[in-house]
Parts: C-alpha cells; sequence; structure tokens
C-alpha cells in the first residue's frame, strides 16, 4: 500500500511539472487583433518563441520562469507573470518617429520628414461611428479646423487648415486619395481608409505645387493582406439619432399675448387700432383659448435610425495580394424626409509579376441616393418654418387636410408660409450619385536603388438632380401649378503620371532620397437642366416634364480645364541626425493668363534629430527630440474656368416679331491672370519625453499669400465693371500643438490622453493700390452691403455692422427731442451706434479637442471633447423671430422686451409688423459669442477574450456603444441649434458665411451600437 501512495503521488506531481512546463497563450493589439512574430523571453533575455500567423505561442520549459518579457517592433515591451500569460496585449510604443507616413509620391519614416505632416490612423479615424471621411478626421489633427455645418445626410463641412488664405478661390484642402485627386471626399466610405496624412506646411506640400495652398490631406485605403492567408472582416452598427435642442419659441398663448400687446402699440407708430378674431372655431375654443399647441420642431423631426455594414475580405498569396470591400449605408436624417443610401465595391490587386515589375490596381464604384432638405436661406423653407410657423395651427385638421398659416382668413396679415411637415413630406429633392474612381499603376525596379513608376488615375461621376415642388405647396410652387427639374451633370477627370525614384545608402551614414517626374490632369464639367411647370396634376411628378404647360428654355453648359505639371524632390539624411529636402514643382494651368501659364512652387526644409548626439545621453528624460524648419511657396488654382478670358454669353430677343439668339461680350480680358501664392515659414519640434510616456509637437508658422484675386473696378466706360485680378494679399500665423500623454499603463489597466490646441490669427496686409475696404458678404434682403468687411490690419470674415447699446428709453427720447424735434426714434426702438463697425470676427481663435482613452482588461472607453473660443456668431435669423412680430412666430426672447415699466433691455419695444413695420438692422445684438465645449464622441467597448474567440473560432470581436454630439455648452447669448453652421456657403466657395446662420438644419444627438469582428 505505501509503494501504491508513493507512485500515485509521484504521478501527481509529474502531471503538476507537467503542466508549468508549458504554457500557452495569444498575443493581441489594443484592439484584439492578433499580432504575429511577437518575441517572447525570459527575463534574463533568453529567446524563449515568437507568436505565429494567429498570435498564438507555445513554450516549454518554463517551470523556473516567475515571468515572461513580450517585445515586437513599434510596440511596447511587457513583462508579464507566467500565470496571466495566457492573453497578452501590447499596446503602441509612443516611438511614433519610427513609423512611416505617406508623403507626395512615396513613403518615409516619420523621423526623416522635415515638413508638418500628422498622421491619422484607421483605429483612431473609426474609434467611433463615422459616416464620412472628414467626421472621423475632426480634432484629430493640430492645425486643421474642420466644421460639420449641417446634421443632414451628406451636409456640407468646412475644412481649413492654418486658417484662410483666400478670397475669391476655394479654402478647401486638396485632397489625393491613392495618389488620385478626389472632389467629394464626403461621399468617401470611411471604412474604406487606412490611414491619413495631412501635410500643413509648404515643405511637405510643395510637392503639388499650384493646387497645395490650402495643404493637403493623403488618404490611402485598405488593400489586399499584408500576411498569407485568407482575413474577412465585418464591421456593422445601428444608429438612432434625436433632435439635440430646440430653439425655445412661443406657445399658442404666449404668441397670441405677444399679438394684443403688439397690436395695441399700433397708434403709437401711426397705425389703426386693431384687435384679434378669434372667432375661428376650427382653432379657438369658444372662450378664445387656442385648441392646438403644436410644436413644430417635433412634427417636422424624428427618431432617425440608420445602419451601417462593411465586408473585407483580404488574401495574400506567394506573389499577390487581393482586397474585396462591400459596403452598405444608409443614414436616415432627423428631419422628415432626409436621407443618405450609399453602396460602395472597392476592388484592389497587387501583383510581383517579376523581380523587376510590379503591378497594382485599385477601383471603386460608389453609388449614393440622398434625399435632402433644402439648404437655401430665406424664402419658406422647413428648417425656417419649423421655427417660424405659429403653434395654434395643428399639422393636420382631424379631417386628415394639411394646415398651413393661411388656412384662416382671420390670420391672413401672417407672412403666407406652407406647413414645413407637408413640404418635407411632398417634395422630391433627389440627388443620385455614381462614381467611379481608382487608378492602376506599373512599378518597374530598374536597379535595386532606382524604380520608376507609371499610374494612371480616373474620377469620373454622373449626379442626377430630381426636384418636383407639388401644386398644392402655398408659396412655393402653388402659383405654378407645380414645378419640375432634372439635372444631370457629368465629371470627367483623369491623371497620369510617371516618376523616378532614387534611394541609396552610401559609406559614412549617407542617405539619399530622390523623385522625380511630371504629371497631366485634366477635368471636363458638362450640365444639363430641363425645367417645366403649371401642370395639370401631380402625378407625373418630374418623369415627364412634357406634361408641364409651360416648359421653360433647356440650360446647359460646358467647362475644362488642364494642368501639366514637373515635380522633383530631395530628401538627404547623415547619420539619421542631419535632414534636409528640397522640393520644386512647376505648374501650367489652363485657368490663368497667357503670360502666366506656368509657376514656380519651390520649397526647403531642414531637421535635426538632436536626440541622437552624445550630449543627450546625458539628458535621459528626453528619449526623442527633432528640430525641424522649412519654407516654400505652395499656389492655388481653384477659380473658375476661363477667367483671364473674354467670354462670350447668349440670350434671345424678339426681332420683328420673331425671337432669335443674340451674343454679348461678359468678360474683359486679363492675360496676365496667375495664381494665388502662399510662401509659408514653419518652425517646428517633435519631443518624447519619460520613457517615451509624454509624446509632444508643436509648430509655429507664417503664411503670407499674395497676388489675391479679385475684382479691379473698370471704367463704366469699358462696359464692364470689373476685371479680376491679382491685386491683394493677407498671412496667416499660428500654432499647433499636439500632446499625448501615457499617464497609466499597467498590466489590466491604461489612461491615454491626447490634446489638441490650435491657434491662428488672420490679417488683411493689401487690397489693391488703395487698400479700400471691401464687403465680400453673404448678402441678404434686410443686409443690402454683407455681412462681412475685408480690411487691411483686420481679420478676413471681421463682421461688419452697427453697435447696439440697449433701447431707447422715455427720457432719452425726451432729451433728444428738446434738442432735435426731428428725432426718428421713439421709446423702444433699438439704440444703435452712429456708423458701423467691426463687431468680432466669425472664425475662431483657438479650436482643439482632448480626448481619453481608458483601457480596463478588455473593456476600453473613449471620451472625446472639441472646443473652440473666440469666434462669433452671426444670429440673422433674429430679423423675423425676434426683431418683428405679427408676421410669424418669435422666440421667447420677445417676453423680454421694452415697456414703460421695463426699459433696460436690448429687446424692441413689441409692435405688429403687419401695420407698423419693424426696426431691423445687423448690429451687434444678433451676434453671439460662438465659444463652445462638445461632448463629441462618448465610446464604450468590450473585446472578446482569447478563450471565447477559440471556441467560436474568430480571430477577433469587439462590440461597442457610442453617444455623438451628446452636449454642446455654449454661451447665453447664443440662441440657435449647433455654433458650427452655415447659411451661406456654398462647396468650395470661401467660407465668409461660416458662422453666418439664418436657420439649419439641425445636428442630432446619435446612439450607436457596434459589432468589429475578423475570421
Amino acid at each position: 500500500m505505501r509503494k501504491v501512495l508513493i507512485i500515485f503521488l509521484l504521478l501527481v506531481c509529474f502531471k503538476v511539472s507537467a503542466r508549468q512546463s508549458e504554457i500557452r497563450g495569444r498575443v493581441v493589439d489594443s484592439t484584439g487583433q492578433a499580432l504575429p512574430g511577437v518575441s517572447i523571453a525570459a527575463p534574463n533575455g533568453r529567446q524563449l518563441a515568437s507568436t505565429d500567423d494567429k498570435g498564438q505561442y507555445v513554450i516549454s520549459g518554463t517551470a523556473t520562469y516567475r515571468s515572461l518579457v513580450f517585445s515586437f517592433v513599434g510596440y511596447t515591451t511587457r513583462e508579464v507573470l507566467v500565470k496571466d500569460a495566457s492573453l497578452v496585449t501590447l499596446y503602441t510604443a509612443w516611438q511614433a518617429n519610427e513609423s512611416v507616413v505617406v508623403i507626395g509620391y512615396g513613403k518615409a519614416r516619420k523621423s526623416d520628414v522635415t515638413g508638418a505632416v500628422s498622421s491619422v490612423k484607421a483605429a483612431d479615424l473609426l474609434a467611433q461611428p463615422v459616416t464620412n471621411a472628414l467626421e472621423g478626421l475632426q480634432g484629430r489633427v493640430a492645425g486643421v479646423d474642420i466644421s460639420l455645418n449641417s446634421g443632414a445626410p451628406g451636409g456640407l463641412a468646412s475644412v481649413v487648415i492654418r486658417g484662410i488664405g483666400s478670397i475669391n478661390s476655394s479654402t478647401n484642402p486638396l485632397y489625393i486619395v491613392d495618389g488620385v485627386a478626389l472632389e467629394n471626399i464626403q461621399f468617401l466610405n470611411p471604412y474604406d481608409i487606412q490611414n491619413v496624412e495631412v501635410l500643413k506646411d509648404a515643405s511637405a506640400a510643395a510637392i503639388y505645387g499650384a493646387r497645395g495652398s490650402n495643404g493637403v490631406i493623403l488618404i490611402t485605403t485598405k488593400r489586399g493582406g499584408d500576411k498569407r492567408g485568407t482575413t474577412v472582416s465585418y464591421d456593422a452598427s445601428v444608429s438612432i439619432g434625436k433632435l439635440a435642442r430646440e430653439i425655445s419659441v412661443l406657445n399658442s398663448t404666449q404668441w397670441l399675448d405677444v399679438l394684443r400687446k403688439g397690436m395695441a402699440n399700433n397708434p403709437k407708430w401711426g397705425a389703426a387700432p386693431r384687435t384679434l378674431d378669434l372667432s375661428d372655431r376650427r382653432l379657438f375654443n369658444a372662450d378664445g383659448s387656442p385648441i392646438y399647441n403644436t410644436n413644430w420642431q417635433e412634427a417636422s423631426t424624428r427618431t432617425a435610425i440608420s445602419n451601417n455594414h462593411q465586408l473585407s475580405i483580404q488574401t495574400k498569396g506567394e506573389n499577390s495580394a487581393t482586397g474585396v470591400f462591400f459596403n452598405y449605408s444608409y443614414n436616415q436624417g432627423i428631419m422628415l424626409n432626409s436621407d443618405l443610401r450609399r453602396f460602395n465595391v472597392r476592388l484592389t490587386h497587387d501583383a510581383t509579376i517579376n523581380k523587376w515589375l510590379d503591378f497594382g490596381i485599385n477601383a471603386m464604384i460608389n453609388y449614393t441616393k440622398e434625399n435632402e432638405v433644402q439648404p437655401t436661406t430665406g424664402s419658406n423653407t422647413p428648417t425656417r418654418t419649423m421655427i417660424e410657423m405659429p403653434s395654434i395651427f395643428p399639422v393636420k385638421f382631424p379631417d386628415g387636410s394639411w394646415v398651413n398659416n393661411q388656412v384662416s382668413p382671420t390670420f391672413a396679415f401672417l407672412d403666407a408660409a406652407e406647413n414645413p411637415a407637408k413640404v418635407l413630406e411632398s417634395q422630391t429633392r433627389l440627388n443620385t450619385r455614381t462614381q467611379l474612381f481608382g487608378n492602376t499603376f506599373f512599378n518597374f525596379h530598374i536597379t535595386k536603388d532606382l524604380d520608376f513608376k507609371t499610374q494612371l488615375g480616373v474620377d469620373f461621376q454622373d449626379v442626377l438632380y430630381d426636384y418636383y415642388s407639388p401644386s398644392t405647396l402655398l408659396n412655393l410652387s402653388a402659383d405654378e401649378k407645380g414645378v419640375a427639374s432634372i439635372t444631370s451633370e457629368q465629371y470627367r477627370y483623369w491623371q497620369q503620371e510617371n516618376y523616378l525614384t532614387y534611394h541609396k545608402k552610401f559609406r559614412g551614414g549617407h542617405q539619399l532620397n530622390v523623385v522625380a517626374g511630371a504629371s497631366w490632369q485634366e477635368r471636363i464639367d458638362r450640365n444639363v437642366q430641363g425645367s417645366s411647370q403649371y401642370f395639370a396634376d401631380d402625378y407625373y411628378r418630374q418623369y415627364n416634364l412634357g406634361a408641364g404647360a409651360q416648359p421653360q428654355s433647356p440650360v446647359s453648359s460646358y467647362d475644362k480645364w488642364a494642368i501639366n505639371s514637373y515635380f522633383a524632390r530631395v530628401g538627404y539624411n547623415w547619420n539619421d541626425k542631419y535632414l534636409l529636402t528640397l522640393t520644386e514643382r512647376i505648374d501650367g494651368s489652363s485657368r490663368f493668363g497667357a503670360a502666366n501659364k506656368y509657376g514656380s512652387f519651390p520649397s526647403v526644409g531642414a531637421g535635426w534629430i538632436v536626440s541622437k548626439e552624445s550630449f543627450m545621453q546625458a539628458v535621459p528624460a528626453i528619449n526623442f527630440l527633432k528640430l525641424r524648419a522649412s519654407y516654400g511657396v505652395t499656389g492655388n488654382t481653384e477659380i473658375g474656368s476661363y477667367q483671364s478670358l473674354s467670354t462670350i454669353g447668349s440670350s434671345t430677343t424678339l426681332i420683328n416679331g420673331a425671337r432669335v439668339g443674340t451674343a454679348n461680350v461678359q468678360r474683359f480680358p486679363n492675360p496676365d491672370l496667375k495664381w494665388e501664392k502662399t510662401a509659408q515659414t514653419d518652425i517646428g519640434f517633435e519631443m518624447q519625453l519619460l520613457h517615451n510616456r509624454i509624446s509632444i509637437e508643436a509648430d509655429y508658422y507664417y503664411k503670407k499669400t499674395t497676388d489675391l484675386l479679385l475684382n479691379k473696378p473698370l471704367p463704366q466706360s469699358t462696359g464692364f465693371s470689373g476685371v479680376l485680378s491679382n491685386i491683394g494679399s493677407v498671412s496667416n500665423k499660428g500654432v499647433d500643438i499636439a500632446i499625448t500623454s501615457h499617464n497609466i499603463e499597467t498590466q489590466r489597466f491604461s489612461w491615454t490622453s491626447t490634446l489638441t490646441a490650435n491657434y491662428n490669427k488672420n490679417t488683411v496686409l493689401k487690397l489693391g493700390a488703395n487698400n479700400e475696404d471691401i464687403f465680400p458678404g453673404p448678402y441678404w434682403g434686410p443686409v443690402t452691403d454683407g455681412f462681412t468687411i475685408l480690411r487691411v490690419g483686420q481679420s478676413m470674415g471681421s463682421l461688419w455692422g452697427y453697435e447696439r447699446m440697449g433701447t431707447w428709453s422715455t427720457d432719452d427720447v425726451a432729451k433728444q427731442l428738446a434738442q432735435n424735434p426731428s428725432f426718428p426714434y421713439k421709446p423702444g426702438e433699438e439704440r444703435e451706434s452712429t456708423n458701423k463697425r467691426i463687431l468680432g470676427k466669425n472664425t475662431p481663435d483657438w479650436t482643439g479637442s482632448f480626448s481619453n482613452t481608458f483601457r480596463y482588461g478588455n473593456w476600453s472607453l473613449l471620451v472625446d471633447l472639441q472646443y473652440a473660443t473666440g469666434a462669433k456668431i452671426v444670429q440673422a435669423f433674429l430679423f423675423s423671430s425676434e426683431d418683428r412680430t405679427g408676421y410669424s412666430n418669435s422666440l421667447t426672447t420677445v417676453l423680454d422686451a421694452w415697456t414703460p415699466q421695463h426699459q433696460n433691455t436690448a429687446i424692441q419695444e413689441l409692435r405688429f409688423a403687419p401695420d407698423a413695420g419693424q426696426s431691423a438692422r445687423f448690429d451687434s445684438h444678433w451676434v453671439a459669442d460662438g465659444s463652445f465645449l462638445r461632448g463629441r464622441n462618448i465610446v464604450l467597448s468590450y473585446a472578446l477574450s482569447n478563450n471565447v474567440l477559440s471556441a467560436l473560432k474568430i480571430k477577433r470581436a469587439r462590440f461597442y456603444v457610442s453617444a455623438q454630439n451628446l452636449f454642446v455648452l455654449t454661451s447665453s447669448s447664443y440662441k440657435g441649434y449647433d455654433p458650427q453652421s452655415v447659411s451661406w456657403n456654398s462647396a468650395g466657395g470661401p467660407p465668409f458665411g461660416q458662422n453666418i446662420e439664418f436657420y439649419q438644419y439641425p445636428k442630432p444627438r446619435t446612439f450607436t451600437l457596434g459589432l468589429n469582428v475578423g475570421f
């Protein structure tokens, strides 16, 4: 028995020893993705194993080791107890200087770059659910101010890199996707993106010459697999969006009371007395109380339910790699009948044909259907009428008939407006886009150091705009018995580029990287429109224009431009410490005058990696330090075609009773017209401290844009009012700062913070020969000379109006009348400065973001905040929602209006505008502080553990819930939906309308549930 017991104990010990002598585990990154090739060593440095393609490892003989050391290039080395080593997560090393970034016509180590280049990876871009690439990029890059100006699906965004530098040209950056210029970036599938690089200074952007002055955003999309085998990924999400906040308007009782008080003041303004007639029993009870109290913002909006699905299949063989990507996205807008559907298919294939030739192709088909809400201002658009429609009217009467504000003759004095819910439900505003985008290339390896690449890229787009406004819509299309139009627009863009790349390492630590090539680009835009009106009924809508009794004359247009370029860049590196980059591009554009077809755009950049000097070894707190400086010139060609030519316009006239075609000269020629040039100086540094726990990147820049394009006045004897000329200049100077701090990093918990801060000061330096003020708009009926002024010494986008100093009191008016019997103002009217003055500017001083990522085990929490200070907002909607009553509903601010007993207020005395008119001019009362703090994204995610993944036979799985636009803290003076908005801007136009709003499509508060899984 004793022998049996001894044998049994020995077997138990052997089994325990056997279990301890072998350990299995898996290594993943912070997103749960397997990491192959991770080195696993003993604490004494002895190499034990490495992970396979699935991130798994097996080690024998570990009984004598208490812990293991896991290391992988680009990731933080971790020492983990053996008992906790079944699942090990490695986090990205904070040595961003060793990462590879995309630059113009090539790639480079971040440490070798002498220009201001910021990189955003897909994991950060898609850290929260996004519907477009700009939404994911917002707040990620210092120096880049992205304003999502509309909550509409496919809504317009404004992107400004290091300040506004143009008056008549576009301020949008140049977007390059896989080497091909792309226009409609808002429709690109963000889930196709691998990484984004932003070229901010001239040293980085000069390689794009005449199109680079507004900065360049380089987008690299996903391709085939990067390791042998096949990887399948599926990403899905469903979102619920709600109106984040309501504008405070009068309810039915308050509105009727305001009308009564305004009517009671009629005699003061020389108008006949008037009383309210509340006899319409469809709207009022017998005692005169209103039956309805409609919330028109609620009636015109909805709970929006959206979803997104992305399927990616990536394979890699011995000599080729293929990627196939499918995306379906349905983004439902919170306003009725507004949505955007996107169908996207993309195919990539890269092949090594032989040792001297590589081939690649990237083809994308993008199809979108967008039901939009009318984006223009003024008139009776739903974005306006859902605020100004009086709440006494219901959406529909009990019999199901729609209601507008002219349904009762006793309220005929109202500004005739249609029911916003009816407009949204019955109008057709359908935009259908079909896009073929992509490129193909051959890369010839001439020698081991010299490559020749030739590539062809295309962007073909067909856009169809369908519009129909029924015959039943009051003050919109009822008088025309229905209005229909169909517009077809075709874009055809191609570019062909050939360039050599030479990379050589020499003895003595010298490295040389040279790129030289040529580029050809051409774009043709064709547009044709047909329209008709006066339909017998609404049956055909826009599908049969011939059914309209009054077809309109067809309209068509044709536009073409081309650019021919030659470029070169030389990069020199000595001992990985001393860096020099020289760039030159020569561009010739058809858009400019015969005397200035070609222009030169040079740049130079230098860098010094100080941390590699021997004297820095005595400063262990600094792990990496690079100083860099650059200077260069870039250009802006983004003006209309044919601006330098004398163009001919056509029209018709009656001669002898017959209509005949005529032609007339429309533009005065300017053969000296050339592009705007921006010279930029940049001084910056990149630093990592305290064992790479803190990363800092900061830049100071000074940009001076000359040859600004302005319309120079001409003598009337010429027959023209002006000619487009290069007669202005503007400067932008500022600071970009990005700080990342790894505050806590333990085995189970980590906390990382990132702060970006951007300061910009914009100054107009010159305006023509005499530096005369210019009023660039935007223009609006009540503000005939526009909201902004261009004045030397001031910021572009400076607001121009009167200063409101309150309201005229009874005593003040009496004193004025004693001195001047013809004094024009009455007590209770707005009191303003005598002359106009600058009331601030619509661009911020500081913008940025502050994001924090917390990880505990498999859980992760992202809290992302956005902020801006220094900008002003023009609330132009106060013209009709506060400065007058009687035509429509008003904001609740009118409840603080002037009365003889309450004279210390800026709100004018109530007056019934249909009888007594109104006093309303653009003044400082319309201007609000535009500072804000936004809870942009909060994302909570969970990645499945290794054991669960193994059981499910999948590589990774992540679930998340998120809240976007959770809150916005604004100044008390701001009354609108969102402080980032614009009502007078068009795609690609100068952003003088930024932060000037006459109502807007509100941004939703969105909650999302999502899944990322890989097989």
